[in-house]
């Protein structure tokens, strides 16, 4: 399996570390942690030393109840970390977690990958970005956005559900001539999802195999996870095993460590 970028094609033959650098405010576990550039670089050039092959950029919160930022900010937060990433690390690819074409448009340009949507392809203005750049793009299932996603989301059957989202999305997405081999499928846990349908989407993962593309899991330090473990991060290392054993090509993680050694 190979992630095709915009740049660089990315093996798949072992899991491949994500690391997380969120330059918000905001965001759920570390928001403000890394609001501003130095931070978030120094920040980003440890995750790679601790073995991340991709790093992810964040410069608009997506936790639960949070409130969108206007383009013009999100890229003000983002383009000076992701210039000196570039100039530091060129290799590391860059994946821009964004759902707005305008800034996926602006990011490309200036280095950037991957462009890491958790809306699922809301903008319709995004499928004409991927085509010009034949960027890496990361579909996730979502229902509704992160202001009111999390108001008692029902589902008969969530894995089935989510597959079938993902399956058809990317198949449109193929038919609009995006390479197939550029898209990557996220099922999207805590997005729109209890903690029940959380960890049946975790034990069920296999399924996506079935969809022929990387599959992307970002299960770190998330709700449903605290919830049953006392130390956030021996939880997400213990997640993080289980989706490697059932294959999970891309681990998308806040640190990156070991896990073979947590029981």
């Amino acid at each position: 399996m190979k992630w095709k970028l915009r740049t660089k094609t990315l093996p798949l033959d072992n899991p491949v570390w994500m690391g997380i650098v969120n330059i918000t405010p905001d965001s759920f576990s570390d928001g403000g942690q890394f609001f501003n550039t130095s931070a978030a670089v120094s920040r980003a050039l440890q995750l790679i030393e601790d073995g991340a092959g991709i790093i992810d950029l964040g410069g608009e919160s997506t936790r639960p109840g949070s409130d969108g930022i206007a383009t013009d900010e999100e890229l003000r937060r983002i383009v000076p970390v992701l210039r000196q990433l570039q100039k530091e690390q060129p290799d590391i690819p860059i994946s821009v977690d964004t759902t707005k074409a305008a800034v996926a448009e602006h990011v490309l340009e200036w280095g950037a990958d991957i462009i890491n949507d958790v809306s699922g392809l809301s903008d319709p203005d995004m499928l004409s970005v991927l085509r010009k750049t034949g960027a890496g793009y990361c579909l996730m299932h979502t229902r509704g956005v992160p202001k009111t996603m999390q108001i008692e989301p029902l589902y008969e059957d969530v894995v089935s559900e989510v597959f079938t989202f993902l399956k058809n999305r990317r198949a449109m997405m193929i038919e609009s001539d995006i390479v197939p081999e550029s898209i990557a499928v996220d099922p999207g846990l805590g997005f729109g999802k209890t903690s029940d349908h959380n960890w049946q989407l975790v034990e069920g993962i296999a399924r996506f195999h079935c969809l022929a593309a990387p599959i992307l899991v970002g299960h770190s330090r998330k709700r449903f996870i605290t919830e049953k473990f006392a130390d956030r991060e021996a939880g997400t290392r213990l997640v993080s095993r289980q989706l490697r054993a059932h294959g999970v090509h891309v681990l998308r993680v806040h640190e990156v460590r070991d896990d073979s050694d947590v029981k």
